[in-house]
């Protein structure tokens, strides 16, 4: 299939790797963006994979805690100047509570909640035609705990990263922090008994790939080569394990011993990284002035 321009522009920006490369790799993989980037990592063009580089869209999101219950939600805009407009923060305010007071499950019940005589979808046709930006219910997870355990939540930069966390033991202070740690660090599991088998075959067949790439291994005895492979699994997978990572506060302790110090388990948690995995919207100024011409 023929690779366009916009594929090569998206997987350099995911990866930092050259236009030629980037090409290459999507020419390899059939277009399949997934599959480009584990080329490119298996050819040691891409060593690492930045989430970061994943956010697209704008918007703000938000973290509600009342009793046992808490609820987060991102509400997407178009453009970070909308994401700082009153209404626009009202919205994401009313969307919040409402959704925390419910037992809904997907947008569609949650945009059709009662809100002021109105529905919450109301709320956002209105927003949208008075800002004039589109302005949608992105994602929103509703969390529960029981009496004896903890919420700790955290909101980052005004909403660009919001985390929620359910705590067993421990106290309120470490509760938050554990937010923080999920935040600043991005996990995607608790531990690695909550990691799908999937996962960590799809991390061994790449590094497989990247070790056999490597130039340095070359004739090197099988043994060393399966310890090499071993081990950089074992490092890639430890990093996407919140007990595993490093502790924000002190990077000399891994977060499972400051748990194992309090008494404490995390048992859940939720993140959400505003416009992550979502495309960005591109000004295109000439089409724009030609579209108001009329031309």
């Amino acid at each position: 299939m023929a690779v366009t321009a916009a594929q090569v522009k998206e997987l350099r920006e995911k990866t930092g790797a050259g236009m030629l490369d980037c090409k290459n790799a999507l020419t390899e993989s059939d277009g399949d963006m997934d599959k480009a980037i584990d080329w490119l990592r298996e050819k040691g063009i891409a060593k690492s994979i930045k989430k970061a580089s994943r956010i697209a869209a704008e918007g703000l999101s938000k973290v509600l805690v009342d009793g046992n219950k808490g609820c987060l939600v991102e509400i997407n805009s178009e453009t970070d100047f909308v994401a700082k407009n009153e209404q626009f923060q009202d919205l994401l305010d009313k969307t919040v509570r409402t959704i925390l007071a419910s037992d809904v499950r997907t947008n569609e019940e949650a945009l059709a909640l009662p809100v002021d005589g109105k529905t919450l979808n109301d709320l956002f046709i209105e927003a949208t035609a008075t800002i004039g930006e589109k302005i949608v219910l992105r994602r929103f997870a509703i969390v529960e705990k029981t009496a004896e355990e903890l919420f700790g939540s955290y909101i980052h930069m005004g909403g660009k990263i919001s985390t929620l966390c359910v705590m067993d033991g421990g106290d309120e202070a470490l509760a938050k922090d554990m937010a923080m740690q999920i935040a600043s660090m991005a996990p995607s599991y608790v531990s690695s008994a909550e990691m799908p088998a999937e996962v960590v075959e799809h991390e061994k067949e790449v590094q497989t790939e990247i070790v056999k790439n490597d130039p340095s291994f070359e004739g090197k005895p099988e043994k060393v080569i399966e310890g090499a492979i071993a081990g950089k699994v074992s490092k890639s997978l430890k990093e996407m394990c919140l007990v595993d990572q490093e502790y924000f506060k002190d990077p000399g302790q891994k977060v499972s011993a400051v748990l194992k110090g309090a008494n404490a388990n995390v048992k859940s948690f939720v993140r959400y990284m505003v416009g992550e995995g979502l495309e960005k919207r591109e000004e295109n100024f000439a089409e724009e002035v030609a579209k108001q011409m009329g031309k």
